[in-house]
């Protein structure tokens, strides 16, 4: 069978037709770029058969604010914080349940404080601040493992003591046994301290940034 061949009007009637096609691709790709409404990119995926509670959530994971570094020592993780942004203020229903959702995950009562539009709750290192940002809010979890900073600064200071004490020692021979023995027993605890304490802070720091994020879910789910 042969290929169609098409008449003059078809071939006007076709180019025209596509014509009008790309104009409306262009006119749709210019609105793409000027920015979709949350309500228009539901409805889009409505029409590819996407839960419009799941295109909110997935808006709501791009809208979050960049992260904020953590502190770090040598490398080692001192400190997990963890910032959410919400599309509404919470109400004082949501803000108790978020306070029983925190002293359930931590297991740790806190102290909550309330000044104004700012929100707080906190127990020791670990704190949570509630404050106001454009129509929502946002929640800033933060927490430094302290005790293992002390520790690891602390061992640092006799290890360098150690070093000095030894320096001395090869300067000034006279003593130099006895200083020596010393020295040996000053780098020792010293090193056992910092081992102590930076040992701790890897799985401490994967259990709050496991908590955090189990918090953070929660606090995102559609109302």
């Amino acid at each position: 069978m042969s290929e169609r061949r098409y008449n003059d009007d078809e071939v006007a009637a076709i180019f025209a037709r596509a014509s009008e096609e790309e104009q409306s691709s262009t006119r749709q790709l210019s609105a793409a770029r000027e920015g979709l409404t949350l309500a228009e990119l539901q409805e889009i995926g409505r029409e590819a058969g996407i839960a419009p509670d799941r295109v909110a959530k997935a808006v709501r994971s791009l809208d979050d604010v960049r992260q904020p570094a953590p502190p770090k020592f040598l490398g080692l993780p001192l400190g997990v914080s963890r910032t959410v942004k919400l599309d509404h203020r919470l109400t004082d229903e949501e803000w108790e349940r978020l306070v029983v959702d925190l002293r359930a995950t931590f297991d740790a009562r806190g102290v909550v404080r309330t000044e104004g539009s700012l929100r707080h709750w906190a127990n020791g290192n670990l704190q949570v601040l509630v404050e106001p940002d454009g129509d929502g809010q946002r929640i800033r979890f933060r927490t430094v493992k302290g005790n293992s900073r002390a520790l690891m600064m602390g061992g640092l200071g006799m290890l360098g003591v150690a070093a000095v004490t030894t320096l001395a020692a090869m300067l000034f021979p006279m003593g130099a046994s006895q200083a020596l023995d010393n020295i040996g027993t000053i780098a020792l605890m010293g090193a056992g301290m910092f081992t102590i304490g930076a040992l701790r802070l890897p799985s401490w720091a994967k259990l709050r940034r496991q908590q955090m994020e189990e918090v953070a879910q929660r606090l995102t789910l559609p109302r």
